[in-house]
């Protein structure tokens, strides 16, 4: 029975030394700044000046909110992915002191700097693996919300975290909740862990209304407020199977001790269950503020003003299973889970060109399923690649998944 790695010592001791310096100000490389998980975090820098500064800042499209970003927190340095508005955010940030970088190469070079403390991984998919693996590299500590980053190579990057000595520290909900509930229990062997899944928009729908769900209708999630594409992977239930796989790398787990129970609620974030038959459980409101919070904060919890869970207002909380006959992708993650190799990485490059042209309006809903199964079925299977060969993998997937839509 595997027993959890605890992360907690080089923390730990990174926050001795700081009290011995009397340095209490933690500094952050934000990547993926502009999206949900990024202007949260920066939410929550604003509110804490006391314990975080911001060093870097990313952005791959959205180059105004950047320079305003920059303005605001001042970071020493801003990535700007897309070449073309490269002078455009520049001349911005002229004035200031923060140097602009550009291309998908300037974020492995500010990932590779040494004047940030911890990584808050944001970028969403495949494009985040290389910044987070060159911070691994580095042995840096990372706050992740790019769960593609394990899906794609989570043996690779987690073999470098352990060489190098760095520290991961989950930023979605229900692995930051699974972390927190292996607090003090480092020690103790997992029978199993329990992630919570809302169900999304069209939990209890069959494939009759599915066939006809357009995309502003499928971005509308009941609980929790996310980017578009988590929103869409939420709704068609791939995001609950991307983090069953990120949960087997994360907490060293094998495939039948990972599940998924339907709790429409989203106030129990998910479960741990140890070899005497207890369980241990993280709960309260849905709002991606508080697992950022306590991962940019770890091992301190701070004080904010964020609203808090009334048990009044939650007479009940409700389990079920969730029907994988109707949305398939969680099976094709689940069979992606077990089989390993490229797999997961394949299941992962087809789901991103899938949504792309969802959100485009290129393809029905149940035709992402089609996509990603057909795909799975067509790349060739590779048991223990090279990072070389995920990269490979990934492309091949893309390609054919968008031969399948004529892109």
């Amino acid at each position: 029975m595997p027993i959890f790695k605890c992360p907690f010592p080089k923390i730990i001791t990174y926050f001795y030394v700081a009290q011995k310096l009397k340095v209490n100000i933690k500094r952050i490389a934000i990547f993926g700044s502009t999206g949900s998980i990024g202007t949260q975090a920066l939410e929550v820098i604003r509110a804490n000046p006391q314990w975080f500064e911001v060093e870097i800042l990313t952005a791959q499209t959205n180059d105004d909110l950047l320079v305003k970003q920059a303005l605001e927190f001042k970071p020493n340095a801003v990535v700007i992915g897309d070449e073309a508005k490269y002078q455009k955010v520049k001349n911005a940030l002229a004035l200031t002191e923060t140097k602009v970088f550009s291309g998908e190469a300037a974020l492995e070079e500010v990932a590779d700097f040494d004047t940030y403390d911890m990584m808050l991984a944001g970028i969403v998919g495949f494009a985040g693996l290389k910044p987070t693996l060159k911070a691994v590299q580095k042995g840096k500590v990372i706050g992740l919300a790019n769960k593609e980053t394990l899906v794609v190579a989570g043996d690779i990057v987690m073999q470098q975290a352990a060489e190098n000595n760095a520290t991961i520290i989950p930023v979605d909900s229900e692995h930051s909740a699974i972390f927190q509930c292996l607090v003090g229990e480092y020690k103790n062997p997992i029978e199993k862990i329990i992630l919570t899944a809302s169900g999304g928009p069209f939990l209890g729908k069959k494939p009759n209304f599915l066939v006809n769900v357009k995309r502003d209708h499928a971005l509308q999630h009941p609980n929790w407020s996310m980017g578009a594409k988590i929103s869409i992977d939420s709704a068609t239930l791939m995001n609950k199977g991307l983090e069953m796989i990120e949960a087997k790398w994360l907490f060293d787990l094998k495939p039948e001790q990972v599940q998924v129970v339907i709790h429409p609620q989203s106030v129990i974030h998910s479960m741990v269950q140890f070899t005497d038959g207890s369980i241990k459980a993280q709960m309260g409101l849905p709002d991606m503020k508080l697992p950022i919070q306590y991962a940019m904060a770890f091992p301190k919890r701070i004080q904010n003003n964020f609203p808090r869970l009334d048990f009044r207002k939650y007479p009940v909380l409700g389990f079920e299973e969730p029907d994988v006959k109707t949305f398939r992708n969680l099976a094709l993650a689940t069979e992606a889970l077990f089989k390993g190799g490229n797999v997961p990485c394949v299941l992962n490059a087809a789901n991103e060109i899938a949504v792309w042209a969802f959100l485009r309006n290129r393809i029905g809903f149940l035709d992402m399923t089609a996509i990603v199964e057909k795909t799975m079925q067509n790349t060739a299977f590779i048991e223990k690649p090279t990072l070389q060969e995920y990269f490979d993998s990934d492309a091949e997937a893309r390609n054919f998944a968008a031969s399948l839509i004529n892109l």
